[in-house]
């Protein structure tokens, strides 16, 4: 009987250490809405009486997981701008930890989309899946804009930490986005909870992380496997900037590394020296805005040479049916190439 005893002693504890990592993982502790203002204030990241004077427009997004997504619509003194960015912020965080990111994009005619995650801010959602959902979640975002803006919006999204990670599995179930930044993203969540398991609790991976797993998948419908960023983009031709700091010990910079080596097509890579963990644009707004900058020069150009290259098929098809000649250069666009 002894051995039985054995048994079932082992089992249940491996049931509450499974159950216990998983509520760490699924469960991960949130801050309320109202203190990340506070604190990204107390940063100077953000001026609260700029954020709360800015035009902006609530709106309520519906999950296709039954709950719905807290978000502002700020429309660029454009008014008949087609140029959008959508901000994912990261994990623990609101909404409010985009607002750092808007200038940047607004000085150069982009409406913004900011929006809280599931299980974060003032969004609904019982479990954070660390991209599994929330790129779903990110498409109905998608879905609103170009709703807002027509089927010819140019759609830019911008991704820190988890919201990155979560980007970048947008990008391989919707080619709606013209580009995407990444800024310090996980390239595997197996691989990242591990790095955090040592860092956190000195503690190995295995048993705990196939314990935590399988107690995921029971509660929250997902494995660990199923959020691969490094996997999906693999994939994924449309063009990425990835930005990391050389200093993130949450996130490790050679995760960015990684995945930029494997990305097919456009792509750039900025590391930015003395930079922890999403702390890239406060350590060098400067360098950060200009990088960011020649990255939009470089898919701005593309979209115009497209939109070029478009209607001078068009006017050719139609003179083809009219018997008129059309000047093949009619429609010219230098196209600078990132390095």
């Amino acid at each position: 009987m002894l051995w039985l005893w054995i048994v079932l002693a082992t089992a249940a504890a491996s049931a509450v250490i499974g159950y216990y990592f998983s509520n760490l993982i699924i469960h991960i502790r949130t801050i309320p809405y109202e203190q990340t203002l506070q604190k990204e204030a107390e940063a100077g990241r953000v001026d609260p009486d700029n954020f709360e004077r800015m035009p902006k427009q609530k709106v309520w997004i519906d999950s296709p997981f039954g709950y719905s997504l807290h978000a502002y619509w700020i429309p660029s003194a454009c008014q008949d701008s087609k140029k959008v960015m959508i901000f994912v912020h990261g994990v623990t965080h609101s909404l409010i930890g985009s607002v750092k990111y808007l200038p940047i994009f607004q000085k150069r005619g982009y409406h913004a989309f900011i929006y809280d995650h599931r299980r974060h801010g003032r969004s609904g959602g019982t479990t954070t899946t660390f991209g599994y959902m929330e790129k779903h979640d990110l498409k109905a975002c998608v879905d609103w804009v170009q709703n807002q803006l027509g089927a010819d919006a140019f759609i830019g999204i911008h991704g820190e930490s988890m919201g990155a990670a979560t980007a970048l599995q947008h990008a391989a179930i919707d080619g709606r986005a013209a580009f995407y930044i990444a800024d310090c993203p996980y390239s595997d969540l197996t691989d990242q909870l591990a790095h955090r398991l040592k860092e956190d609790y000195r503690l190995p991976k295995l048993p705990l992380l196939h314990l935590a797993n399988a107690f995921t998948r029971l509660r929250a419908k997902f494995w660990f496997s199923d959020v691969s960023p490094i996997r999906d983009i693999a994939h994924i031709h449309t063009p990425v900037l990835f930005v990391h700091g050389e200093e993130d010990r949450y996130v490790p910079t050679h995760m960015s590394l990684e995945m930029y080596e494997i990305k097919p097509g456009m792509k750039q890579l900025y590391l930015v020296p003395e930079a922890a963990h999403a702390q890239a644009i406060t350590v060098d707004p400067a360098a950060y805005e200009a990088t960011v900058a020649k990255f939009l020069d470089g898919v701005e150009s593309m979209q115009e040479w497209a939109t070029d290259h478009s209607r001078l098929n068009a006017a050719k098809q139609d003179g083809s049916k009219t018997g008129e000649k059309h000047d093949k250069n009619h429609f010219t666009t230098t196209v600078q190439p990132l390095q």
